[in-house]
């Protein structure tokens, strides 16, 4: 970063820098700060829109509240960039979503103004709340603010929290970053005046005190409340936020730190639950991401001044889209089928059948419980609902899935995307807990495909259970194996030999197969695909366990409880000793990076598998293959 290009910028280093800057030099200052995450973001890659939408309220919230003293807790924290920048982590940008480097979303072990870890939607009041009473309890003077978007606003857990929060007599403030101008737009210097006139304590205590004095006559206390109502209906599209006890402000222009600035002030000094509207524009101040949103909502690298160019050369099929072709197939051979996602349309692949087959197509918006229920429902009524959710955030649904779907043994086909590691998004985001968390619940079934061919095959076969059924697959790419036409399935719970060797097994589950493959090689050993966690193929795994010295089983899961552990649990049952070495994710939070980096570092690359069985089953092997 050059002093030259940023001269504002460049003096930032805490927010009492920050704190410091003439209010009349603010607005060049967020210009600054908005073209250097710009530029940063190109570099790097990473989230782009929606922080591009939250410049000037980051820094007007730095700018009135005395963090960290005063709490900011960012809901999902995918749009808090500026705020890093602002809060001592500028020159570290260049290391955003690297190994080693920046997360991208807040971390408490990262900064002291990271007040609490997000990156799942709809928590930040919860946690804002619990943040306000522990200052009451402890008799400190601070205040807690929870920033969420409209779209997170959609989440029960959300609503939850309002609820508890109007009747918790906590200062709390609660700032609905509206993007998406699905409530109301502002409508200029009316709506200015009028937000800082609600928002100011003489409006706040004359409301108060008006109260007190006009219930003993309730006609005109009647009249009163009516002409609230109707003087805020000009400026407020709903009553709703005040039923659940806050007091409402706004909607007030994101964008206008003119507006930002004097209310937040105001509102500061207010006691009580409060709630402030404030509408923002995703990509606001780069065309390119105005216009297209969803598209820079997270780009790889690019050049700010070309924007996002399509690859001359088309790479490999990814898994998500193996997975959306199916689906419109299958939807066009089965009028029974229905889509569902919880707001991840674009990111599990439904664009393509949300055109062809709208009826049939279901958004449910940041709500994995309803999501999950609501198919429970179609499925009692003879459909077939398929439900495109990421692996980390059906952990949120978890309840829903064993109530609501497991115990009725309804027919509900779980297509598990962003199984396993999932690189720059880190631990919040990995799928690894998925296989121990569903295949210990009755009537439940898991699927793990190798390859691009089996993701197509095994959730034709998924379709056709009569009983709940999970696809897991991992993001991006596989092995670029051809895939099928047809709609036809494998053999339900059935594995396969892929190659025939002696001594040692390697039983892989789901993608590992590549490098296991690989690692066998080393050794002569035999190689199983396995394919189903659960139900576990214990035909084929009793045959290959009476033919070979040791097994190993390799899985991109969490390996306490996983699928390994399903293979020592059958031939415990069975009555059948043989070594078992399992491989998998370890028992620990594995942080952001590349992917390729991340699986080495857990030994689940060719060459960790090779080294482990070397260390493990030293005595087993022949001489040759010891030496090496």
């Amino acid at each position: 970063m050059t002093k030259h290009a940023y001269p504002l910028l460049h003096t930032i280093n805490h927010p009492e820098d920050l704190r410091k800057v003439p209010r009349t030099q603010l607005k060049a200052l967020a210009d600054e700060l908005r073209a250097y995450l710009l530029h940063s973001v190109a570099r790097t890659g990473g989230h782009l829109s929606s922080n591009l939408g939250t410049v000037e309220l980051t820094v007007a919230l730095h700018y009135v509240f005395s963090t960290p003293q005063d709490r900011l807790v960012w809901d999902v924290g995918h749009q808090t960039y500026p705020h890093k920048i602002l809060t001592g982590r500028r020159d570290r940008m260049e290391t955003l979503r690297q190994f080693g480097g920046l997360s991208g979303f807040p971390q408490r072990a990262e900064s002291e103004f990271d007040t609490f870890g997000t990156a799942h939607s709809s928590t930040s009041i919860s946690a804002a709340l619990g943040m306000a009473l522990a200052a009451k309890i402890k008799g400190e003077d601070r205040h807690a603010v929870a920033i969420i978007g409209d779209g997170a606003l959609t989440a029960g857990m959300a609503f939850e929290a309002l609820n508890n929060a109007g009747v918790a007599e906590a200062n709390l403030l609660v700032i609905l970053n509206d993007n998406d101008m699905s409530i109301s737009p502002p409508v200029g210097a009316l709506n200015r005046y009028l937000a800082q006139l609600m928002s100011g304590q003489f409006y706040s205590a004359a409301k108060n005190v008006g109260k007190t004095v006009l219930k003993g006559a309730p006609p005109l206390f009647e009249l009163a409340k009516r002409f609230e109502e109707h003087a805020k209906g000009m400026v407020v599209p709903a009553t709703l936020f005040e039923k659940f006890g806050f007091n409402y402000v706004g909607p007030i222009d994101g964008h206008d730190l003119d507006s930002l600035i004097p209310t937040l002030e105001n509102v500061r000094k207010l006691k009580g639950p409060q709630f402030l509207h404030v509408v923002t524009k995703k990509g606001q101040g780069y065309k390119l991401a105005e216009a297209d949103p969803v598209a820079y909502h997270g780009p790889g690298k690019f050049d700010p001044a070309v924007g996002l160019q399509k690859p001359a050369v088309a790479g490999k099929t990814t898994f998500t889209q193996v997975f959306g072709q199916w689906l419109c197939d299958m939807a066009a051979a089965d009028p029974r089928m229905v889509g569902i996602t919880p707001a991840m349309r674009e990111g599990s692949g439904l664009v393509e059948f949300e055109k062809r087959f709208p009826a049939r197509y279901f958004d449910v918006g940041i709500a994995e419980q309803h999501a999950v229920t609501f198919a429970g429902g179609l499925a009692a009524e003879g459909l077939k609902p398929v439900v495109a959710i990421y692996s980390t955030f059906l952990q949120r649904a978890y309840d829903q899935l064993i109530h609501d779907v497991a115990i009725q043994n309804l027919p509900v086909v779980f297509a598990l995307d962003r199984a396993g590691l999932v690189g720059a998004d880190g631990a919040t985001h990995a799928g690894a807990y998925d296989i121990p968390f569903l295949r210990c619940i009755p009537n439940m079934s898991i699927a793990c495909p190798a390859d691009e061919a089996e993701c197509r095959q095994l959730l034709s076969t998924a379709f056709a259970q009569e009983h709940p059924v999970a696809v897991r697959y991992p993001r991006g790419s596989g092995a670029g194996v051809a895939v099928p036409a047809s709609l036809d399935g494998l053999p339900f719970g059935k594995g396969e030999v892929r190659v025939q060797g002696n001594g040692i097994a390697i039983l892989a589950f789901g993608t590992l197969l590549s490098p296991a493959l690989e690692a066998a090689k080393a050794f002569g050993a035999t190689v199983v695909n396995m394919r189903w966690v659960k139900p576990l193929d214990v035909d084929l795994l009793l045959q290959v366990a009476r033919g070979h010295q040791a097994l190993v089983t390799v899985e991109e899961g969490a390996v306490m409880g996983g699928a390994g552990s399903a293979v020592t649990e059958a031939l415990h049952a069975a009555g059948v000793q043989v070594p078992v070495l399992q491989l998998g994710l370890r028992d620990e939070f594995i942080e952001h990076g590349d992917p390729a980096k991340l699986l080495a570092l857990q030994g689940l690359d060719a060459a960790g598998i090779e080294a482990s069985i070397a260390h493990r089953f030293a005595a087993l092997l022949p001489p040759v293959a010891r030496a090496a």
